[in-house]
């Protein structure tokens, strides 16, 4: 139990209904009840608290940016960076399967789910911006807040070479809860690298970061 109090004291919200915390960090390999509904729903949730917190911290800066800002946030990497730093990896209840970052971006939306159930958007706001606390602090809106994706092509029109290409190399899994593998490629510089993620843009977004650390400095 004191385990629990302590990561309902890191994310900023005591639960009234216990349940919704364990089903938030329970993987589909542990069993019956996971956490994917919350995790659809924490998606979307985490995505408008975001935007909120945002909106309200920088006033003057235009759509395009606070989109970039928010996408710099709600990412595979930041998620699970995030999820990271409040030890969520020990708390969850997992079948045979290795702690990936996809997972534990997952649960972080799972766990963000859970709180908007149990006390209401204002409380899931209120976790979004404790355990963001960190990144929102450090951005900076004169920097590029570019996804991968959007980095690489913007790479490629400035040398004025062929944009990348992306291909689904593979899809696992049922219709609710599948696996893709994504190639990307840059044919006028001979790189690919291929990502995995629980959709298809997470899977492209991993694979455009890869081809973005081949490139020379």
């Amino acid at each position: 139990m004191a385990r629990r109090e302590a990561l309902e004291e890191r994310i900023g919200h005591r639960f009234t209904a216990p349940q919704l915390l364990e089903q938030a960090l329970t993987h589909r390999s542990h069993g019956y009840d996971d956490n994917e509904r919350l995790e659809f729903l924490g998606d979307g949730v985490l995505g408008c608290a975001i935007a909120d917190e945002l909106y309200a911290r920088f006033p003057q800066l235009p759509e395009g940016k606070l989109t970039r800002l928010r996408a710099s946030l709600v990412r595979e990497e930041a998620l699970a960076e995030v999820g990271e730093g409040i030890g969520l990896a020990e708390h969850l209840r997992l079948g045979k399967v290795e702690v990936l970052p996809s997972l534990l971006a997952d649960a972080m939306e799972a766990v963000v789910g859970a709180v908007f159930l149990d006390g209401g958007y204002e409380a899931a706001r209120k976790t979004v911006v404790a355990v963001f606390g960190a990144k929102l602090a450090a951005l900076d809106p004169e920097q590029s807040a570019k996804d991968a994706k959007t980095e690489l092509q913007e790479l490629m029109q400035a040398k004025r070479l062929r944009l990348p290409e992306y291909r689904v190399v593979s899809v696992q899994g049922e219709a609710h809860r599948q696996s893709f593998q994504v190639e990307c490629r840059v044919a006028d510089l001979e790189l690919k690298a291929t990502g995995s993620g629980t959709s298809r843009q997470r899977a492209e977004q991993q694979a455009a970061k890869r081809v973005l650390e081949q490139l020379p400095a």
